[in-house]
């Protein structure tokens, strides 16, 4: 999924806990379920940063590696003004877009 496209907030929003809760029933376990996605979603943000970061890598221990690691800098500045994975993981979940099932049920 392209996290780059998402309309999730950048900032602090308060849900109705109501439409929260509405698919299962449950506050406790959807809460659950956005936790475990917005891990998900953190680690794949984290492990495209490290790809994208280490495509301008450069291995010298020089002074001049601040001017050359200008564009490590914009790629990191980027990826900071994102919103951030547990607002993506609520938007999904808004959304329907989190598949998820109860295997206690039958």
């Amino acid at each position: 999924m392209d996290y780059k496209e998402t309309k999730a907030p950048v900032s602090t929003v308060t849900y109705n806990k109501e439409v929260i809760e509405t698919p299962t029933d449950n506050i406790y376990e959807a809460i659950s379920i956005i936790a475990k996605r917005a891990t998900q979603i953190n680690s794949d943000l984290k492990k495209e940063l490290i790809d994208k970061l280490d495509e301008f890598a450069t291995y010298n221990d020089s002074l001049e590696e601040v001017f050359e690691n200008k564009e490590q800098i914009e790629v990191s500045k980027f990826y900071e003004r994102l919103p951030k994975p547990h607002a993506i993981a609520v938007e999904e979940w808004l959304e329907e877009k989190i598949y998820f099932r109860n295997s206690d049920k039958k």
